[in-house]
């Protein structure tokens, strides 16, 4: 192994640019070692260094550092792609330590962990994903036996369960003790911080809406006591070998104190994974109904086949979700009605090895693997942080 490489101080977009043109066209000996190398945030219109990489690259969330060089370890030993990033995103789904993801995610409403993943495998366009699966700490891995071994797409609750045991997967209690105490403090206090909308939360009909006779609908008052923790956090990680095959997989126990069988992006193909082997590959973490409704990854993809940057097409795809989002009058940020109240960060990768980010707000980063360092790397936004 080639020795840990440090950084001090800030990685000039010089050094950045070079660094890449190294590897391009790599053979792949990647140094597995670790580094926190960051550069200045970049608004949208700036160029962004990561448009300018050739060759083989891995890209994750910022809780993906680990996964990248992984994932880039195992593709210089000849692993197919889609094996290098589910077993780089296992690291994340084994530790108890990252709350929003696999073992020790933090639980639905009634204190149950579930998960979800999807695997998409670029030479084949196969995909594979589970949503709502429970006992089974790592999803991705099951998602990519779906894709493998079945002629599905998607499959969940009971049904995902019971094919991971199938697949020789083991049962195990996900719930650890740190996120059994979020659980019941959230319990106790009944913060308000639910997916229930209170009744003012609720958007006026374009029309009258249907009831049965002699209905009367519940009504739920806001209840606003001691915060406590609340995420939307996942991982998701991309890679692009030198020969120009992409893979790309997402996971997440979802967003916490959910309604059970609540399903968000991450296992849907389009959403919060999307990759087409001939243009590149796309994800997202945060607010995954915002993913959803505005088919953030496939529209990213897509924007790269029209020849926009990397960076650029997550911003745009960040322009679509605020444009659709804010119809939602909870979505609005009661202080700024032009700005959303959730953060949601999407990336891409092309074929070609260039890559980007971007979040709605300023402070958001994530992690790159050249093939040399693995290093966090600003990601480009629309709004100043307040």
């Amino acid at each position: 192994m080639k020795p840990m490489k440090t950084s001090n101080g800030s990685f000039g977009r010089r050094k950045f640019i070079s660094s890449f043109t190294a590897v391009a066209g790599l053979g792949m000996t990647p140094d597995l070692s670790l580094s926190a190398q960051t550069t200045q945030p970049r608004k949208a219109g700036v160029a962004a260094p990561g448009d300018n990489h050739k060759g083989a690259c891995c890209i994750a969330s910022a809780n993906g550092l680990r996964a990248t060089s992984r994932a880039m370890g195992l593709l210089g030993q000849g692993y197919d792609p889609a094996d290098c990033i589910v077993q780089g995103v296992r690291i994340i789904e084994d530790d108890p330590n990252d709350n929003s993801v696999g073992y020790g995610g933090l639980p639905n409403e009634d204190g149950i962990v579930e998960l979800d993943a999807s695997v998409m495998h670029g030479p084949t366009h196969k995909s594979g994903a589970v949503a709502s699966l429970r006992n089974i700490k790592n999803p991705a891995m099951v998602a990519l036996e779906v894709l493998r071994r079945t002629n599905h797409c998607l499959i969940v609750g009971e049904g995902a369960l019971k094919f991971a045991v199938r697949m020789g997967f083991k049962e195990e209690n996900l719930l650890t003790e740190a996120s059994r105490r979020d659980w019941v403090a959230w319990r106790a206090s009944m913060s308000g911080i639910d997916d229930w909308l209170n009744d003012e939360q609720r958007d006026a009909p374009s029309g009258k809406i249907w009831q049965e006779p002699n209905s009367e609908p519940g009504k739920r008052a806001s209840v606003n006591l001691q915060p406590v923790p609340y995420h939307t956090g996942t991982v998701h990680c991309s890679i692009v070998t030198s020969q120009g095959d992409i893979s790309s997989c997402t996971s997440t126990s979802g967003l916490s104190w959910k309604i059970p069988g609540r399903v968000g992006d991450s296992p849907i193909i389009g959403a919060g994974n999307y990759c087409d082997n001939d243009i590149g590959a796309a994800g997202a973490t945060g607010r995954g109904e915002s993913a959803i409704v505005t088919c953030g990854a496939f529209d990213i993809v897509q924007r790269m086949a029209k020849g926009v940057s990397p960076t650029e097409a997550c911003l745009e795809a960040i322009d679509s979700v605020v444009k659709h989002c804010l119809k939602e009058k909870r979505h609005r940020d009661p202080k700024d009605p032009s700005r959303p109240d959730f953060d949601l960060k999407f990336y891409a990768l092309r074929k070609d090895g260039a890559f980007g980010g971007a979040t709605l707000f300023s402070g958001g980063t994530f992690a790159v693997h050249d093939g040399q360092t693995a290093s966090i790397v600003p990601a480009a936004y629309r709004f100043e942080k307040k």
